[in-house]
């Protein structure tokens, strides 16, 4: 269950009635709709008699109703009600974006829609507030990534702050999904700002890879997914974590070999019901039951003491977590879990996604080559990857283009370079330029793939360093060096 379940406990329902229990709150009236769709789905694939379909679906009209008028959202599947919904329904739901950890799409040229996400999830933005005070508690230049919105909302940031004002440390947690031998550029992105962070505020790092995630959502054996994890591994060992810091572990190895972690994710799983998580995730009956309890095996890595080698017993040290947005609904149910359990909830700094070399509709993923930038391409792949596939913001003549300019809110080259063009002048030049019409969409990729292929060689000769020892050191549970 999300966050936005303790926001309203104390709402009551007195007229909507569903099994003769009170509604409390608008994720549990959303959890209830979700129930009574599903019998109305198996009452009718049983053939069941007319009045009780129809009365089944009397009720589920019903509670459709008593939710709009609780939150002021029509009810979907897969959208549960945001933090900030209302009793007077003063704020609307809008899920014209999918965004959920499997899939991201939208109609949007310009992409998702990040400040309809943010009331949708019930985040907070991150502002300039929150960048100033990083800026002042860590005594560092904020990274391009919290100068430019692209890690864009959080949740408890500034209680990370406070604790860490008042000397006391936290730690950080993010992770990767093995699904490829090799990842991609996008993949990159939360590793290059946690690294910035383990480096800012001298803390360590936790890294879960999700093999057995993997397994039981893609057509691929336990061997390869396994496999996956460790080449994988050695992408993000070449971003420069450093070793006496981080701690990266597989599932598949880690889960067996840890009775306190384990341990967590049988009380996790305790306390989320399957309907809760069939709100949350949007599982269906026909989803196999190790589906149904991961979310609780990505939870665990929040609780400190799901590392006894690295934190002993110590249950009281914060997590904060650097993940895309589409990560958000698993670390909503962990908070939701957190205070039952004795722990802190984790906190979050959540970023947008990397879109597709074909647009901003998608996010780019590892499954379509034509749609990503691998780690592992070379110099010309890169090259006509770009010139080939990368949507442009530009006019079709280039005397159209000279006279009205480009778009950079739909132009991919320039989204790529407000990742990884480091210099806020220049990228500043870039975009006036090219709306201005005095820059071609040709020389806009041009200084994409003059910033891409270095960067890329450079992770390439940095992972040709890392050995599997190199690998087994980073994943073999150890002490770690840091000031609690």
């Amino acid at each position: 269950m999300s966050d936005q379940s303790v926001a309203f406990t104390r709402l009551r329902m007195t007229d909507c009635k569903g099994d003769g229990e009170a509604v409390k709150s608008p994720m549990e009236l959303y959890e209830k709709l979700s129930e009574q769709g599903d019998k109305v789905r198996t009452l009718k694939s049983a053939k069941a008699e007319k009045a009780e379909v129809d009365a089944a679906i009397q009720l589920l009209l019903k509670l459709k109703m008593d939710y709009k008028q609780l939150t002021g959202q029509e009810y979907k599947p897969g959208c549960p009600p945001s933090e900030n919904s209302a009793e007077n329904g003063s704020v609307a739901d809008d899920c014209d974006d999918e965004v959920n950890p499997w899939n991201v799409t939208t109609s949007n040229a310009k992409g998702v829609d990040y400040d309809k996400l943010i009331v949708r999830f019930g985040t907070s933005k991150v502002d300039q507030e929150l960048v100033d005070r990083i800026e002042r508690v860590s005594g560092q230049k904020p990274h391009h990534f919290l100068r430019r919105g692209i890690f864009f909302s959080h949740r408890d940031m500034h209680q990370v702050l406070d604790a860490y004002e008042k000397k006391k440390s936290f730690f950080l947690y993010t992770g990767r999904g093995p699904s490829s031998q090799a990842m991609h550029v996008g993949h990159l992105i939360p590793f290059i700002f946690t690294k910035w962070l383990q480096d800012v505020f001298d803390i360590p790092l936790v890294v879960q890879l999700t093999d057995d995630e993997k397994y039981l959502w893609k057509d691929l054996t336990l061997e390869q997914c396994h496999q996956f994890a460790v080449e994988n591994a050695k992408d993000i060992i070449a971003c420069g974590f450093d070793i006496n810091k981080t701690f990266i572990f597989s599932d598949l190895d880690y889960m067996g070999a840890s009775p306190e972690f384990y341990r967590n994710v049988v009380k996790v799983e305790k306390h989320v019901t399957f309907n809760q998580v069939k709100g949350i995730f949007g599982f269906t009956d026909s989803d196999c039951i190790g589906k149904i309890s991961f979310p609780a095996i990505q939870a665990a890595p929040s609780f400190s003491n799901s590392f006894p080698h690295i934190f002993g017993d110590k249950k009281d040290i914060q997590c904060l977590i650097p993940c895309a947005i589409d990560q958000d609904p698993y670390f909503r149910m962990t908070r939701d879990v957190a205070p039952r359990l004795g722990y802190p909830k984790p906190a979050l700094l959540l970023s947008t996604f990397f879109p597709a070399l074909q647009g901003a509709q998608t996010k780019m993923s590892a499954s379509d080559a034509n749609s990503s930038i691998f780690l592992t391409d070379t110099a010309k792949q890169i090259k006509n990857k770009i010139n080939k596939y990368a949507f442009s913001g530009g006019k079709d003549t280039v005397e159209e283009h000279r006279k009205y300019g480009g778009n950079v809110d739909v132009d991919v080259s320039f989204m790529y370079l407000s990742f990884f063009l480091e210099d806020d002048e220049q990228l500043e030049k870039i975009r006036q330029d090219y709306t201005s019409g005095a820059l071609l969409t040709g020389e806009l990729k041009k200084i994409l793939i003059e910033t891409l292929q270095p960067l890329i060689a450079k992770h390439q000769e940095q992972r040709k360093q890392i050995t599997d020892e190199t690998v087994k050191q980073f994943m073999t549970p150890r002490p770690l060096n840091f000031k609690l």
